[in-house]
């Protein structure tokens, strides 16, 4: 049986169990032994997998560890169980690993309620455990990636040297994936300064920044969206790989003719408009439609629920705000930042759109 499949029989036992089971001593028998198990490890074997091994040194007498993988004798990694519906985050949890950790020659230590496994190791200082888990597994969440990593851990090749290099690893991934989110939800001045100086010629002054801000935060968004689109869409039209066919990959986006270049201007003012509609409407209606004659913003990609339309490919840039009668009431424009001067006329027209629902026919011009 290959390890996933072995892994995935366990998370069945554990999602059958779990409502059943109200005690740790239950929880470790029905719950964490399987997984070892699974790991490749005997636990009917104490020369392998040593139950209530015993933290031997002063100060500690009496306290044991609920489980050491032994490794020629000497425990390489230590398991701490608690009851499956214990909060593994409550600081006592740790402070119990860590005296464990620090009076033994495991270089690992799994920290565990049956569900959720936190797993320490010490990047920073020799036999002082780190303070964050550099490997997080859910036994009712999990992907081929965490399996991968999990694996790593079995019997059949678990290597603490190369191991403790992984973690080393993982810890930095964990981190600037940290700051990658933290970058997707609130971009810092610096962040949007990378990429707006590459878009805007100009000097960086703080209304600049502010505008590139929410554009940025639009831009991620999209970007994500249509990275995922990417693929459901290569799934769903290519069941076959061996017949790949055109994908769509952007939902907001809807092009008249192959001939149409959607310029980066453009795709700024859309995205200037999505950043001031985003108060009175779900960005993910905010849609644009490209003609030869304009470019269009709309509601769900349907014309007859346009909002404004832009030109802005000559010298004389024009927005115009279609009014209840649906036609066009145009302003001229010398630079894209004047589209905010007009912000409550562009909310108005998409909450009328959007609170009535309304659909009526467009004229094209």
């Amino acid at each position: 049986m290959d390890f996933i499949d072995a892994v995935k029989d366990v998370a069945q036992h554990v999602e059958k169990l779990k409502d059943s089971v109200q005690t740790e001593e239950a929880a470790k028998t029905a719950f964490v032994l399987p997984l070892i198990q699974a790991l490749g490890y005997s636990v009917f074997n104490t020369n392998e997998v040593y139950p209530e091994f015993t933290a031997a040194t002063p100060g500690l007498k009496g306290e044991k560890i609920d489980y050491a993988i032994l490794t020629n004798g000497i425990p390489s990694i230590l398991i701490e169980c608690k009851y499956h519906k214990n909060d593994l985050a409550h600081p006592k949890n740790f402070e119990q690993l860590f005296k464990y950790f620090n009076t033994t020659q495991a270089r690992f230590a799994v920290l565990t309620n049956g569900i959720h496994y936190w797993f320490y190791t010490d990047t920073k200082r020799t036999n002082l455990v780190d303070d964050k888990p550099f490997f997080e597994f859910n036994i009712l969440d999990f992907n081929e990636s965490s399996v991968s990593e999990l694996k790593k851990f079995s019997k059949e090749v678990f290597n603490p040297d190369e191991m403790a290099s992984c973690a080393r690893q993982l810890l930095d991934k964990k981190e600037i994936n940290r700051l990658i989110s933290e970058q997707f939800t609130n971009p810092s001045p610096d962040f949007v300064k990378l990429f707006a100086s590459q878009v805007h010629k100009g000097h960086m002054v703080s209304s600049v920044v502010d505008r590139f801000t929410e554009i940025i935060k639009c831009s991620l968004n999209d970007y994500v969206n249509e990275r995922i689109n990417e693929k459901l869409m290569s799934i769903i039209n290519n069941p076959d790989p061996k017949t790949p066919e055109p994908v769509v990959t952007n939902p907001e986006v809807k092009v008249e003719s192959t001939n149409i270049l959607t310029t980066a201007e453009e795709l700024e003012g859309f995205y200037i408009v999505k950043s001031i509609l985003r108060e009175v409407i779900e960005l993910n209606r905010i849609q644009y439609r490209d003609t030869q004659n304009y470019f269009g913003i709309n509601i769900d990609g349907n014309k007859n629920k346009t909002i404004c339309r832009l030109w802005l490919n000559s010298e004389n840039k024009q927005i115009a705000i279609l009014d209840v009668d649906n036609k066009e009431v145009k302003t001229k424009i010398r630079s894209l930042d004047e589209i905010y001067g007009i912000a409550k006329l562009l909310k108005d027209r998409a909450m009328f759109l959007a609170k009535n629902n309304v659909e009526a026919k467009v004229t094209e011009k």
